[in-house]
């Protein structure tokens, strides 16, 4: 293939430009603020995990509670008619001594279960202030995923502008170069890493950075100035300049 020398030098510019735009996209996919995300919001969902149990641990208390209540209920109430009987004092005397010590059992009987209530509601204190705990971390931790989204989006935003300036910075430069030489860069420079086109700089490809052997510099040397000319080794195109010394 043929091109006139100073296309060639200018396809640097060109190589300059996609390097930017590969090292761009390189910057989009390893922000920090995406691994950030991720590990926060995985966070965030271990610690729902974590409220959603400790609330299942309230609600069993309550049902526990709410069992008492009743049971204490019921015992109230059957104290209560037993003492209206026992203090209407109706009745045969030894059905009435029955019932004296039937009230003695029931008192002893709500005192242990207004006993066990008190412990009850004392572990759902304890249990509640868990639940209320990682719900607080839970809003923190909202919060700051809030926070490192908007950084993350305005980052994005800040690469998609200068990608845009690259890619309308680019469009002119390859239209002004020969078709087939920009399109055999490109080819290279997809199935070569992005990299298409290198200076040979002291005798040392810049693309892979072999420097060329005896044969290969001579073969280099001999060529005309508008031939272009690809390294034996990585086949990428190699630009002469003054600097190349041959």
């Amino acid at each position: 293939m043929k091109a006139a020398p100073e296309e060639q030098r200018r396809l640097l510019d060109l190589q300059a430009i996609d390097t930017n735009l590969q090292q761009l996209d390189h910057r989009r996919k390893t922000l920090p603020q995406i691994s950030a995300a991720n590990t926060l919001t995985r966070h965030l969902s271990e610690l729902n995990d974590e409220r959603v149990k400790a609330q299942v641990g309230v609600d069993d208390i309550d049902r526990d509670i709410n069992r008492l209540e009743r049971d204490i209920e019921q015992v109230r109430a059957r104290s209560d008619k037993d003492s209206g009987r026992l203090t209407a004092g109706t009745g045969p005397a030894r059905e009435l001594e029955a019932l004296q010590h039937e009230l003695t059992s029931l008192r002893r009987r709500q005192s242990e279960l207004e006993d066990s209530e008190l412990e009850l509601m004392e572990q759902r204190e304890a249990a509640q202030a868990t639940v209320d705990d990682v719900i607080g971390r839970l809003a923190a931790g909202r919060d700051e995923l809030t926070k490192i989204e908007a950084e993350r989006d305005a980052a994005f935003a800040e690469i998609a502008k200068d990608e845009e300036w690259k890619v309308n910075a680019r469009k002119p430069l390859a239209a002004d170069l020969p078709a087939d030489l920009v399109a055999l860069y490109d080819k290279i420079r997809e199935s070569s890493g992005g990299l298409g086109a290198a200076l040979l700089r002291s005798g040392r490809c810049g693309g892979c950075r072999i420097e060329l052997s005896g044969g290969e510099r001579a073969r280099v040397r001999a060529a005309a100035a508008d031939d272009v000319v690809r390294c034996d080794e990585c086949r990428r195109i190699m630009i002469r300049t003054e600097e190349s010394g041959l």
